[in-house]
């Protein structure tokens, strides 16, 4: 195998998407570091393991050697990416992009070498544009080109509106590029239309087009639904160590591998080597705690990734309870409680449907025992210890 073959193959570890694996390896055999770009809208306050995905790719280019460019968008982030909206999405006052901007700057330097990364900020070129140079890029693109982006399609397809201002999201998306002269960009999959309007520009401009390298979208603990926030199936990159690896021990044993393949920087012959364990009889809980350990190791250190292993097997494997979950009072009506308005209303579920649902499912434990009746009440006046899942614990008193 060439280097050249190494470094593709690092390169498209977990990859969906080329666009065009030859024009890469045409970049590569120049011998020069190439220009990598990445770019978040800084729409939020924290990172989650979803956002890591880019960024762990990032960090493979870093160690091949070439020039890293971490773009914030805090000017693109004014206009609001319509990527997967059936709505026109909100955006962000300037005030909100800046405070969240600079937590994204502190975390993104727990995978990336500082020393090799360039943070630059979209609004360094974008507000120079003036209405002038907006009109001027406006008219490289025409309406039908952009009704064939999917859910731009949907939306007009269903007669939902459409903003004129969501246009402007990739076309300066792909200004980025010309403007950073980027020779690789990477996204995620739901970013296609966006990274190839930014090829179609640089080849206006006389540049030469970048290469897309695109990314899976990494399911959230559930397997379903992407990570995200709002879906509450996400691990953020600055939660408490324990509640990391907790999180990421309660991830299925196939959505396992998946985690590896994205998350972990272990070599694929390592992956391979383990998966060959599982199927010699190695329990995948053993393997899934080294997942665990090394990511809490390394946006938490590898003392915090000792310290949460042995938290969680002294909590799980025999049977402890935490000493420092939360004390919490919750009222009944005529001296008994339902146990769905017990753990509706104590926060350990965020509904009673849901509670139903977990007492179903058998995750639901009271002073230890688990509980599989839905019809349950507890009484007045006593305190339990109440377990939902693997990892929320707390000490309910019913007055």
């Amino acid at each position: 195998m060439t280097d050249y073959d190494e470094a593709l193959e690092l390169i498209g570890r977990g990859a969906e998407e080329i666009i065009q694996q030859d024009e890469l390896l045409n970049k590569l055999k120049r011998g020069k570091p190439l220009r990598i770009k990445t770019g978040f809208d800084p729409t939020a306050p924290d990172l989650h393991l979803g956002h890591t995905v880019l960024i762990n790719k990032m960090r493979h280019f870093q160690e091949l050697g070439h020039h890293v460019m971490f773009l914030i968008g805090d000017f693109t982030g004014l206009i609001g990416d319509p990527t997967g909206k059936n709505v026109t999405r909100k955006a962000l006052s300037k005030e909100e992009i800046a405070e969240n901007a600079k937590t994204y700057q502190e975390q993104v330097f727990k995978i990336l070498d500082p020393d090799k990364t360039e943070i630059c900020f979209n609004s360094s070129w974008g507000e120079s544009l003036g209405a002038a140079g907006m009109i001027k890029l406006a008219a490289k693109y025409t309406v039908a080109r952009m009704l064939e982006r999917d859910d731009f399609k949907k939306r007009y397809a269903s007669n939902q509106p459409i903003s004129i201002h969501e246009f402007l999201y990739p076309l300066m998306q792909g200004y980025d590029s010309v403007a950073m002269r980027a020779d690789v960009e990477l996204g995620g999959t739901d970013q296609k239309f966006n990274l190839l309007v930014g090829r179609e520009l640089q080849k206006e401009d006389g540049q030469e087009p970048q290469v897309i390298l695109t990314m899976p979208i990494l399911e959230g603990l559930r397997g379903v639904e992407k990570m995200s926030k709002s879906l509450d199936n996400y691990v953020g990159i600055d939660e408490p160590p324990a509640d990391m690896y907790g999180k990421l021990m309660s991830i299925s044993d196939d959505l396992m591998w998946r985690y590896f393949e994205l998350l972990s920087f272990r070599p694929l012959s390592e992956l391979d080597q383990l998966k060959q364990e599982v199927s010699d009889g190695q329990n995948p809980r053993d393997i899934k705690m080294q997942l665990a350990h090394e990511i809490v190791s390394r946006f938490h250190g590898a003392n915090q990734g000792d310290a949460a292993q042995d938290e969680f097997v002294n909590r799980f494997r025999h049977g402890a309870v935490p000493d420092d979950m939360p004390d919490i009072e919750v009222q009944s009506d005529g001296g008994k409680l339902a146990l769905g308005l017990v753990l509706k209303q104590s926060g350990l579920t965020p509904s009673s449907s849901e509670a139903f649902r977990m007492i179903g499912q058998g995750a639901v434990r009271i002073d230890g025992e688990r509980v599989s009746e839905r019809d349950i009440e507890l009484s007045a006046g006593k305190t339990h210890v109440v377990q939902v899942g693997k990892r929320k614990f707390a000490r309910v008193s019913i007055k």
